[in-house]
């Protein structure tokens, strides 16, 4: 029987020793400033929820983890640059990220936009590592730049940012945002393994981490309307300060609560037909009840 939490330990020490042999290869003709501003926004915090995902899928689908570790790598330097810029003055203006200074805090707004620049250049830097790359190896990351970009995850920081300024709000504008600033970043990792084994259950993979997704959403709203910053590691109640349009703005929280319930059993039902493990189908559990 599988051990949930003796796996995820294992997944996380194979991320943080491939993340530490990453950072020290950066080039040191480089600003110090920069390279000290990047490592601070990607290390010491997080459950590597992406990387994690990528791994665990690479191996349902019978994958070595180490075939993904530049995926897994890219998608997590995506993410921690998406955080950077979304804590500055002109987004979420948020002091405090994974409990402690946000990179522009601690760095300066100005380096704070640089470090999430480079971080992003450096995820793609890390994609074009791999050496014998094949077809599939970038089909993989033709996922990652595009679920992250215009269309995916920016896109949905522009729907979150407009919708700030309007009064009517709906549950179809709600998740135009979800889908694209949260849910495309979660399923790009499980497509990226999906790719390397000729896109093995794509479609299944792609409707669970949507589904996860938006689950993982509903969650954060629920924790920073209810949550501290001790629990969550970031300020409180942020999105009501920012008027953000969030799920229990439009259901309630409540009603927020059972549109998590609600794709969470989606999301199960999904993967406790392909994973022959458990891990994923463990992983949607705790997902669903997370509290930080």
């Amino acid at each position: 029987m599988l051990d949930f939490n003796a796996k995820y330990k294992e997944y996380l020490q194979f991320f943080e020793k491939s993340l530490n042999n990453k950072l020290n290869t950066l080039d040191k003709t480089a600003p110090k400033v920069i390279k000290d501003a990047m490592s601070y926004s990607v290390e010491g915090g997080g459950k590597r929820v992406r990387p994690i995902l990528c791994y665990a899928a690479c191996e349902m689908l019978g994958g070595d983890i180490t075939a993904v570790e530049e995926l897994a790598l890219a998608i997590e330097f995506i993410h921690s640059y998406s955080l950077v810029h979304d804590d500055l003055p002109s987004m979420d203006n948020d002091d405090y990220r994974r409990g402690k200074f946000s990179t522009h805090k601690q760095f300066g707004e100005a380096i704070g936009v640089l470090a999430g620049d480079a971080l992003l250049n450096y995820a793609f830097e890390t994609l074009f590592s791999k050496k014998d790359a094949s077809d599939n190896y970038f089909s993989a990351a033709g996922i990652i730049a595009r679920y992250s970009g215009y269309s995916g995850m920016i896109g949905g920081q522009v729907y979150d940012l407009l919708n700030e300024k309007n009064a009517a709000f709906s549950e179809e504008e709600l998740y135009k945002i979800y889908l694209n600033k949260t849910a495309k970043l979660i399923t790009a990792p499980l497509l990226a393994a999906s790719c390397l084994q000729n896109k093995k259950y794509f479609d299944e993979l792609s409707e669970y981490g949507y589904n996860l997704g938006i689950l993982f959403q509903i969650t954060d709203d629920i924790m920073d309307a209810f949550g501290t910053l001790e629990e969550i590691g970031k300020t409180p109640h942020k999105d009501d300060a920012e008027n953000k349009l969030t799920s229990i703005k439009v259901f309630g929280a409540e009603g927020a609560k059972d549109k998590a319930k609600e794709h969470y059993l989606k999301a199960k039902n999904i993967i406790q037909k392909i994973d022959t493990t458990g891990f994923l189908t463990e992983f949607t559990d705790k997902m669903y009840l997370r509290k930080a």
